[in-house]
């Protein structure tokens, strides 16, 4: 098709030529009903060996592994989570998102250092949309490779029955890793080997562990408890010596789900764990299958007693709260509260980055697309790619029967899907503001810094921020927890201040639809902020004082 633009006869003409083909890519890097693009696994070793990275999926992640504290390395007590749902890749596969009525997300990320994504394909390749939200917090992402029942012991034989064969295998998952941009494998093989494969086995997991370290800075290769030293499946639900040479060879070890106390004490004292306790995550089945500790709303027993012996914990498959409740509405409701019972036993980790800090709390999904206040599109959405750091999601008892709470709420927003709801009751014995932390973050600050917030308050009370920071050379390595913090409240600017006006003039109408945009400036000298809080005080005289506060964005 050829087309030339419309030019007055005696200029210089402009001819354009375009050329329609078809897309060089395979079919499966497209949805069959909407020919959008997607993400998808491999299901054979002929796939495996022959992937090309000049034919694979362009569809990659793209969002490096942003830094925080505690680091992966200095995490002692580490949380993995590997997501397996329904057969995987779901609204997930697609890659600029799609329309979703009810999907599944999850947005704890805070809570969690790892994120393993899981299918029953022989390579699992994390969705890109995975990926970039979990690096946009500063999570490791980890794909998967299985062989599981007599086709997966038939491709254990071929590829583990040399040094060459062992070594094109782990080749390509290097290479598939870096070129989606995910960071590691969870290797599981689910099947009988025989003697020559299980010899081989440990040989393949160090090559492929090396070779990820040296292509994928921060990578991790860690296995599944299944085979034994004799080649037989035998799930030990610990680390012995029967399994030690695996856990030996790469750079963790995830164990089955039917343990006892019994086993983790008995571990916490194994020689071959000491030095590496936190290399042995735990497995926690959520669905309870077996004979488990806890599982569902009950997984919080289960990470007690791993928490009590010092281990790390491998949380499979908690996406049980959404896929076993038919009521798909209450899915947020459900995770809330699934995560929340966990929080006793987790780290909360901190994003350190530079300035700019921004955040409108999008979760990735919601039912309509908001744009500076304004609904722009009102329609069912989802695209983990557009999720924004997520902040602290939580319920908590205040004196007198108040309490407050945190979530996240599609009903209205400032930008992207969804804004943060701040809800509850001031009892009337409650003088003092109630304080609704927001981040905990490690961001060094300028001398001179703007911090905007933008909320939408109830009738009957007054809310300003409280920042705390520390002063930013007693931080000399990233994983400082209990430095000294100073309370700041930045003192609000008014409207005809110059950067107030500057700030309306790039970001338009500062009051649309009953949003309060409030600009403040801090002026420090070599300091760090730690923590961001919105207070929330009652106007008027005691009483019990139900409230609410949306918090569209806050900027620093």
């Amino acid at each position: 098709l050829e087309s030339c633009l419309d030019q007055p006869m005696d200029s210089v003409s402009i001819h354009e030529v375009i050329k329609y083909m078809p897309s060089p890519l395979p079919a499966t890097h497209y949805d069959a009903d909407t020919t959008e693009p997607i993400n998808c696994g491999l299901r054979t070793l002929e796939e495996l060996l022959s992937w090309k990275r000049s034919e694979a999926n362009p569809f990659v992640a793209v969002v490096p592994l942003a830094p925080r504290e505690p680091t992966l390395a200095n995490c002692l007590r580490r949380t993995m989570v590997s997501h397996d749902m329904m057969g995987g890749y779901l609204d997930d596969r697609f890659v600029q998102g799609t329309n979703a009525e009810a999907p599944y997300a999850f947005y704890h990320w805070q809570y969690i250092d790892i994120f393993n994504y899981f299918t029953h394909n022989l390579v699992t390749i994390p969705p890109a949309v995975w990926t970039n939200a979990a690096h946009k917090h500063g999570v490791v992402v980890l794909g998967t490779f299985i062989t599981e029942w007599t086709d997966g012991a038939a491709m254990c034989e071929a590829f583990l029955k040399d040094e060459e064969s062992y070594r094109a295998v782990a080749d390509k998952l290097v290479k598939i890793s870096h070129c989606y941009g995910f960071d590691g494998w969870l290797i599981n093989i689910e099947n009988t080997l025989s003697e020559v494969a299980v010899k081989n086995t440990p040989l393949f997991l160090r090559y492929l562990t090396d070779q990820m370290h040296e292509r994928v800075s921060g990578s991790l290769v860690l296995w599944y408890d299944s085979v034994i030293e004799s080649g037989q499946l035998q799930w030990q639900n610990e680390l012995n010596q029967s399994n030690r040479m695996f856990f030996d060879a790469c750079d963790g070890f995830f164990t089955n789900y039917n343990w006892t106390e019994q086993n983790l004490g008995w571990m916490r004292d194994y020689s071959g764990v000491q030095g590496r306790q936190a290399d042995v995550y735990i497995g926690v089945d959520v669905f309870a299958r077996g004979k488990v500790v806890g599982g569902m709303f009950e997984t919080n027993k289960a990470l007690e007693i791993i928490r009590k012996h010092n281990f790390s914990a491998a949380i499979f498959a908690p996406g049980w709260v959404y896929e076993a409740h038919n009521d798909k509405t209450e899915f947020r409701k459900n995770q809330d509260k699934f995560w929340d019972l966990l929080s006793d036993y987790l780290y909360i980790h901190r994003p350190a980055s530079p300035l700019p800090f921004i955040s409108s709390f999008c979760q990735g999904f919601g039912k309509a697309v908001y744009w500076r206040g304004q609904c722009e599109a009102k329609r069912n959405w989802f695209n983990l790619a557009a999720q924004e750091i997520q902040p602290m999601y939580y319920h908590t008892e205040l004196e007198d029967q108040g309490w407050l709470r945190s979530r996240g709420c599609p009903e209205d927003a400032w930008n992207g899907g969804c804004s943060l709801l701040l809800d509850g009751l001031i009892p009337a014995t409650h003088t003092s503001p109630v304080c609704a932390k927001i981040f905990s973050l490690h961001v060094p600050l300028a001398s001179k810094t703007l911090v905007t917030l933008i909320y939408k308050p109830s009738t009957g009370i007054t809310v300003s921020l409280e920042l705390k920071t520390t002063d930013n050379s007693l931080c000399t390595h990233m994983d400082v927890q209990d430095v000294k913090l100073t309370s700041v409240s930045p003192v609000v600017l008014d409207e005809g201040h110059q950067l107030v006006s500057q700030f309306s003039q790039l970001c338009g109408n500062l009051s649309p639809d009953g949003w309060n945009v409030r600009c403040s400036q801090l002026e420090l000298s070599g300091c760090a902020l730690r923590e961001v809080s919105v207070n929330i005080q009652r106007d008027g005289e005691p009483q019990d004082t139900p409230f609410s506060c949306r918090v569209g964005e806050i900027m620093v």
